[in-house]
């Protein structure tokens, strides 16, 4: 159990709360607590330690798995949550620990947990009614929708694109930029003539003309979602797609790189090198067996799949490939997408000639939805439409998020601590190259391999334990997936208890 001294606790509202709780625990009383410190870009932490009563999960958290999973299989909760008292950098659990959260709800909180800006805009009285009345936006929107979308997601869209339609998650994007680089094709192989009648009627029952056997190309190692189109393009887990129908669609090995990058330069080359040959090949064989391939869907880093990443011109040679072929370049920024690698966007780092057809978004940008060239865009009404299509009600969340991004200049600061970041763990990793290699990582969205899977998951429990929260990926990868926020404070937090848990293995 760590001990704890009152400057710990940094907020009165939240000390008095503290106080019972740490006496239950056993913990020393506090006398009096200090006023918060001043973070030097956005309002700090109330927390500036972690503090553990429990091992994580509590027992607690442990009572409220069992009565969860009477419901519904809940052997993947790793703890349960109080969201009223979590801040800032740190996540509060129901038994009273405080965790520094370098995982937030998997790369998904922008600002961390309960940002002043946020309740202050979810409780602006203006707001109420997009908060009460969730719109069908593709048949009734609010009358303010157009002047929120051009505050928000044209606000921030990666440059060159100015169509946006918004859904509800991330698989949700994915699976409508597939449908739309399907009819995108075929709109092209028709010439600007209308669909036929055959075709009209013929979709209805799943056959051709009106359906294609399409595909799509996708990278051993992705994730795109769990949904049945874009499952077909997730290749990491088994638990994923165990039982599901699959459909005949081209994968490709995504390059096997060596980190850091430079110091394989040669090797790295001649491995993406191999993929885009192979990547050339599958698309020449699909096409050929008149299964052609529509679109080329990839991550800038594969999150799920270990945190890889291969060099910009791997990905400017992709598109040129797609361009090559009619098909289209789809860039998943679902985890990657607003600021955690420096860029709001990651592709930015890519520096293309031209943007990429279609990029999808979710997490982060706290709805999920695409991005999409001019030219690709849907003629007819309700060819990508769901009840919902996204939720005005977030718009209003992500435009206090994107004001304190660049009133706080928050990309800048990602780009200097995850300099910071990246050292650290490059330092540990030399200290400890038995157990640790390839840390890697742009901005704060940072990763690092373990000697094994079971040292790997026995690393994470003990960081937990002593209040650090970080996530798993791939198959002996830990990453980091901080908020915005996050300053070298934190970052020297990390890198101090890593070394201590690693110490712990000799």
């Amino acid at each position: 159990m760590l001990k704890f001294t009152q400057r710990h606790l940094l907020s009165n509202t939240v000390g008095v709360w503290w106080k019972n709780r740490l006496e239950k625990c056993g913990l020393a009383t506090i006398t009096s607590v200090p006023k918060p410190k001043q973070d030097r870009h956005v309002q700090s932490d109330i927390y500036s330690k972690p503090i553990l009563c429990t091992p994580v999960p509590g027992p607690k958290s442990i009572n409220k798995l069992h009565e969860l999973n009477k419901f519904q299989n809940a052997d993947a909760v790793t703890f349960f949550v109080d969201y009223k008292h979590s801040k800032g950098n740190y996540v509060v659990d129901v038994d009273g620990n405080v965790i520094l959260d370098l995982f937030m709800q998997i790369s998904s909180l922008p600002l961390g947990y309960n940002h002043p800006s946020l309740i202050k805009a979810l409780y602006s009285p203006e707001n109420m009614d997009v908060l009460i009345n969730r719109p069908n936006l593709g048949s009734f929107p609010p009358d303010d929708f157009t002047d929120r979308l051009k505050r928000t997601l044209l606000a921030v869209a990666p440059p060159g694109l100015h169509q946006v339609y918004t859904f509800g998650c991330g698989s949700c994007a994915n699976e409508f930029a597939l449908k739309m680089a399907w009819q995108t094709y075929r709109t092209n192989q028709r010439k600007g003539r209308p669909p036929s009648q055959d075709e009209l009627t013929s979709c209805i029952l799943n056959k051709t003309p009106g359906c294609q056997p399409y595909t799509v190309l996708s990278f051993n190692g992705a994730t795109h979602g769990r949904t049945l189109g874009v499952l077909a393009c997730s290749h990491n887990r088994w638990n994923v797609k165990l039982d599901s129908p699959i459909m005949d669609w081209p994968v490709v090995e995504f390059p096997l790189i060596k980190y850091p990058y430079d110091q394989h330069a040669q090797v790295n080359r001649f491995e993406e090198n191999k993929t885009l040959e192979e990547v050339e090949k599958q698309v020449w064989t699909y096409n050929k067996n008149e299964k052609p391939v529509t679109a080329i869907i990839v991550e800038p880093i594969q999150g799920e799949g270990g945190d890889r990443r291969a060099s910009a011109a791997f990905y400017a040679q992709l598109q040129q490939i797609c361009k090559q072929n009619g098909a289209l370049f789809i860039v998943d920024e679902v985890q990657t997408g607003v600021g955690g690698t420096g860029k709001f966007w990651a592709h930015e780092h890519w520096q293309l000639n031209e943007p990429p057809d279609i990029v999808t978004f979710a997490k982060k940008m706290l709805q999920g939805g695409f991005y999409y060239k001019d030219e690709i865009r849907c003629m007819e009404a309700g060819r990508i439409y769901n009840t919902w299509n996204g939720d005005p009600g977030k718009l209003v969340s992500l435009e206090a998020v994107i004001d304190v991004i660049k009133e706080n200049d928050l990309l800048s600061q990602v780009q200097q601590v995850g300099k910071k970041l990246l050292f650290g763990m490059m330092e540990i990793q030399e200290q400890f190259s038995q157990i640790l290699h390839s840390a890697r990582g742009q901005g704060t969205f940072c990763a690092i391999d373990v000697v094994d899977q079971e040292t790997r998951d026995a690393i994470i429990q003990r960081l937990r334990n002593v209040g650090i929260l970080v996530g798993a990926g791939g198959t002996s990868t830990i990453r980091l997936r901080p908020a915005l926020i996050l300053d070298e404070d934190h970052v020297d937090l990390f890198c101090q208890t890593l070394t201590n848990v690693l110490k712990t293995f000799h």
